[in-house]
């Protein structure tokens, strides 16, 4: 990672200059996030204002090592069935609760029992969290659990107040994090102030944060330029040049950990019964019509990484034997005609409606149409294109997934019967076995064979298929000081200050 203009401004004026000026971070998100309750959450702008809004258990440093949050130290029985927590001492939630074990048991349990919880799948080993004292809490587990550490350092580690479950959550979230919740207006603003009471206090020097969300990139930079906001995340990459040609402003960039491609409903209702919902074969053909490096290099400035599977190439996971697969329209034709397709072959694909998602769909269509199949483009606002996911109102979408520290994060919830994030109800029961043994094993050569007879699988039926990997590139005011891009993509505040 690394931000190619130094703040200089900001570092010469020091703190003692910060405390003068008016401390509101603002904040341009390229969405609206969805619902702010960490279990029914879906989006990743949901997961930056969360980050500022709700501590977890444990936290992800840029290097991509677990450290602690509000669970100051584990262990991990010989056997993999019992993690050991120490909590921290003295932290409260937003309306005074205190934060202790049986706040850790009540918040698991929500996650594993809330009827439309997205965080099931991640936290099913737990089979039981008892509350051995105020500051110590153990987690018995059906079988060892790879990458539940990994899960509780995201929304299945985010703690709420337990008094709060009854109320409706999303409308005022109560967390414990840095900053609490103010007000939202939505598609306008989400407003947090200051947690005075905050356990790490010191680490905060605004005395609040503003996320706007903006879905168009040229229109977020113009707020930037101007000075209405002070920071941006996914700038597009083709505004790089004019974010580093500003004196006034500065460019950040880290490599991100996900991915961005096409997601097909297989046998969620009445719109997987199409060709590509029941056909592999045509799913490989529009895979095979794409030139992802093309994308890359027209809509991203060659910024971004083409991709083939579910980690990227610098993934120990990675498997050679799936390279990023070349474009051939011969392959594609040929695999349209042994499908018998008769007529027109038409896909309708949803999209959402940010202007590079949309730049990279038109190109799809465009390459597509060369392999004799037609795209009907659905732009919708991101949250809204979740919710049709979810209730299978969509043959395909362009959409994607912001990476997790473990490749379980990128892949089990998609493609498992009873994963969280399944939207296409893809259920294949070999796939079901193998993942759930890469989560029980704690070997990373084992992970990474049974990793790869699961590509084996996947590549074959494609009830998804991928197109690149992104990096994360923010636009920032030379005001800000101490702004630091990592790989999740989160914008943390902890020590971030601004000037004027």
């Amino acid at each position: 990672m690394k931000i190619r203009k130094v703040l200089f401004l900001a570092a010469i004026m020091g703190s003692t200059a910060f405390a003068a000026q008016s401390q509101t971070l603002r904040i341009g998100l390229e969405s609206d996030p969805d619902a702010l309750d960490p279990d029914k959450s879906r989006t990743f702008v949901g997961r930056i204002v969360f980050t500022a809004l709700c501590d977890k258990l444990i936290d992800v440093t840029p290097d991509l090592e677990l450290v602690p949050q509000l669970a100051t130290e584990w262990t991990v029985s010989e056997d993999g069935k019992t993690i050991d927590m120490t909590l921290r001492e003295g932290v409260t939630f937003h309306d005074g609760t205190p934060f202790d074990a049986e706040a850790v048991k009540a918040n698991i349990e929500r996650s594993q029992t809330l009827e439309d919880s997205v965080r099931k799948s991640e936290v099913s080993s737990i089979e039981s969290v008892e509350a051995v004292d105020a500051t110590h809490v153990k987690l018995h587990l059906s079988a060892p659990d790879a990458p539940l550490l990994a899960q509780l350092a995201d929304r299945s580690g985010m703690m709420l107040s337990p008094a709060s479950f009854e109320g409706d959550v999303a409308a005022n979230p109560v967390c414990s994090g840095p900053f609490k919740f103010k007000s939202r207006v939505a598609q306008d603003k989400i407003e947090l102030e200051k947690y005075a009471e905050y356990w790490n206090a010191d680490a905060i020097q605004l005395d609040a944060v503003t996320y706007l969300p903006i879905p168009d990139s040229t229109v977020r930079l113009a707020n930037l330029q101007s000075g209405d906001l002070d920071l941006i995340n996914r700038l597009a990459a083709t505004d790089v040049q004019a974010v580093e040609g500003n004196a006034d402003l500065a460019f950040a960039r880290a490599d991100g950990l996900g991915y961005q491609g096409i997601t097909f409903n297989t046998a969620n209702g009445s719109k997987s019964e199409n060709p590509f919902g029941q056909d592999a074969r045509l799913r490989e053909a529009l895979s095979l019509a794409i030139d992802r490096e093309a994308i890359n290099q027209v809509v991203f400035a060659g910024l971004n990484a083409p991709a083939s599977q579910f980690v990227s190439a610098a993934s120990p996971y990675f498997d050679p034997a799936y390279p990023v697969p070349a474009r051939d329209l011969e392959k594609a034709k040929e695999l349209i005609a042994e499908a018998g397709v008769e007529g027109d072959l038409t896909l309708e694909l949803q999209a959402p409606n940010r202007p590079e998602n949309q730049r990279v769909v038109q190109m799809i269509q465009a390459m597509a149409a060369e392999a004799g199949i037609k795209i009907d483009i659905v732009a919708k606002e991101f949250a809204t294109m979740l919710a049709d996911q979810q209730a299978g109102d969509f043959q395909a979408s362009q959409v994607g997934w912001s990476g997790r520290i473990d490749p379980d994060g990128n892949i089990y919830g998609f493609v498992s019967t009873d994963g969280g994030f399944n939207d296409g109800k893809y259920s294949n029961p070999e796939i079901d076995r193998i993942l759930a043994e890469a989560r029980a094993v704690s070997d990373p050569a084992k992970r990474k064979e049974l990793y790869h007879q699961a590509n084996e699988i996947l590549m074959a039926e494609l009830p998804l298929f991928y197109i690149y990997n992104e990096a994360w590139l923010y636009g920032v005011s030379s005001g800000i000081e101490g702004f630091s891009p990592s790989p999740d993509g989160m914008i943390r505040l902890e020590g971030v200050a601004k000037s004027e």
